[in-house]
């Protein structure tokens, strides 16, 4: 629950602001109405300050135009399309450190609407076009906040060519069990070892609580559950001390979770970071132990000549070789999308 709600002077001129608006307010958490289109009084006396600050906040604003340009998002989907940015979770790997300017305030976009009807311009007609909408935020942790998730996944279940993808640390789905998705949507949760998510993941719910939540999402209708087609993203994996052994029982979990047939996925991504990330990650978390040595690790560059730190190819290939065996071993129905 956020300390504060901001509402843009736009976003109460939406519709779908009104309703965020409605929710909020039926919550009993205190409103601010901005008299602009732009938001103040988010900057603390200092970075740490304007971190916690920022991190309890959630604004409600209105997309701009630029969010209608999207962008692709391979290997997780064909395109990425936002209905928020930021996260209210303090995760000391967060992917979104250095990619979102300003204070890291939670912003929810209330001309979901438009957003939505401008996915169909990227829409193929002859096979699926998929659309992942967790990549600058964790849509359940601010959907009892907002609505919108829900009001996606309807939209998709609407849709004949096109599926919509999200991944979450958080576990409240009850309220998207019942919607009609027509298996248009993949449920995630993203999950790590012990050591991992206990250290590094705070302010999210805890992997049992993910996997619970995961298996009512997947369960039949008729079972209570939400019949959704899933996926299990272990992000960010890390060679910690005895990672065989932690990563092996959660599979154990994993198997306790998912003792039924169902459709899924594994998503496989190693930890790795950027310059300006770790610059970012250092000021809100300066206490953290999370390993960024530069010395132990290898460059990695893109297309546009941007850097990552990630792990030697040694090491690597133990690790994907053990998570390969292991999802074979115990889920051989299930894909391996990619591993990163």
């Amino acid at each position: 629950m956020p300390q504060e709600v901001m509402f843009t002077p736009a976003a109460l001129d939406e519709p779908w602001g009104q309703k965020i608006f409605e929710r909020v307010q039926s919550l009993n958490l205190p409103i601010k109405e901005l008299p602009r289109n732009r938001l103040t009084g988010l900057r603390g006396e200092n970075e740490r300050e304007t971190y916690n600050l920022a991190k309890r906040t959630l604004a409600v604003v209105t997309a701009p135009p630029s969010q209608f340009k999207l962008s692709p998002i391979p290997p997780s989907a064909d395109w990425q399309f936002h209905i928020a940015e930021g996260c209210p979770g303090h995760c000391q790997y967060c992917y979104l450190a250095g990619s979102l300017s300003g204070p890291p305030v939670i912003r929810t976009f209330a001309n979901l609407p438009q957003i939505l009807e401008n996915l169909t311009v990227y829409e193929r007609a002859e096979q699926i076009t998929t659309y992942e909408v967790s990549c600058y935020t964790d849509p359940i942790s601010i959907e009892h906040l907002t609505g919108s998730l829900a009001e996606c996944i309807r939209y998709f279940g609407t849709r004949k060519n096109a599926n919509l993808r999200w991944v979450s640390k958080f576990d409240a789905v009850d309220s998207l069990l019942d919607l009609p998705h027509n298996g248009h949507t993949q449920c995630r949760m993203s999950v790590n070892a012990a050591p991992i998510s206990g250290r590094f993941e705070g302010g999210t719910a805890s992997v049992a609580a993910r996997l619970k939540a995961l298996r009512k999402l997947a369960l039949p209708s008729d079972k209570g559950g939400g019949g959704y087609p899933i996926g299990l993203v272990f992000a960010p994996i890390m060679p910690i001390d005895d990672w065989q052994l932690h990563y092996s029982r959660l599979f154990d979990s994993i198997s306790e979770a998912l003792d039924f047939n169902c459709d899924l996925t594994f998503e496989l991504i190693s930890h790795r970071f950027t310059p300006g990330s770790k610059e970012v990650l250092q000021t809100w978390y300066p206490q953290s132990k999370l390993d960024m040595d530069e010395e132990k690790r290898r460059i990695k560059r893109n297309k546009f000549g941007g850097i990552k730190y990630v792990y030697d190819a040694d090491i690597t290939k133990t690790m994907k070789r053990f998570f390969e065996a292991e999802i074979l071993n115990r889920f051989p129905n299930a894909n391996i999308l990619y591993w990163t």
